[in-house]
């Protein structure tokens, strides 16, 4: 099948395959709304249903650092197609709510999540986080701690935002793991007890 569909749209399969056990088509980014449109409305396959999009960061690890992926079924050949396009931080991919009006909160979803920006979106703003919330958390550059933290402050009496605190002073890093450091605590308590008597 994936020849055959591969044949159909011609040079905008940059690649098939078979991935986890269902078809992965790697996609020119410029032709998503064109391959997506012939999915659903080929008579011999009729994927129908979008699944999902979402998102994955390559940072560091290929020339593209984005991917957006597709999933999608065919409920009447009970079938899924996988669909990947790869891009550059930065570059828009077109919108397919054109398509399946569904895509309109999986899009929103990936741009939250990633910050990568549909074109033509119809309403594209964040979905999960706040609205005043700094970067995009699924990044792999994205800081663990966040660069800020809300919290209900009793002084107020309202729910406050503050860039993220962290005190050090407290911590003693020894690096060691926890079985060596309970073999040194062993010893110094062996030689605490020998100058005891």
């Amino acid at each position: 099948m994936g020849f055959l569909i591969a044949e159909d749209i011609g040079t905008d399969c940059l690649a098939y395959g078979v991935e986890w056990g269902e078809l992965t088509l790697t996609i020119d980014a410029l032709a998503v709304t064109r391959v997506l449109t012939y999915l659903r409305e080929s008579d011999q396959l009729q994927f129908a249903q979008l699944i999902d999009i979402c998102g994955v960061d390559y940072l560091g690890q290929r020339d593209l650092r984005f991917e957006v992926v597709y999933h999608l079924l065919s409920l009447v050949y009970n079938r899924r197609i996988r669909l990947k396009i790869g891009i550059e931080e930065g570059i828009p991919v077109p919108s397919v709510t054109s398509v399946y009006s569904s895509a309109d909160w999986w899009e929103r979803e990936v741009f939250d999540m990633y910050g990568i920006p549909f074109e033509d979106h119809p309403d594209l703003r964040r979905i999960l986080t706040d609205y005043d919330f700094e970067g995009y958390p699924m990044r792999k550059d994205f800081p663990l701690t966040g660069y800020g933290e809300v919290r209900y402050d009793e002084d107020q009496k309202r729910v406050i935002y503050e860039p993220v605190n962290l005190p050090q002073a407290f911590r003693t890093f020894d690096f060691e793991s926890p079985w060596e450091a309970m073999e040194t605590a062993a010893m110094e308590t062996a030689a605490l007890g020998k100058k005891a008597s």
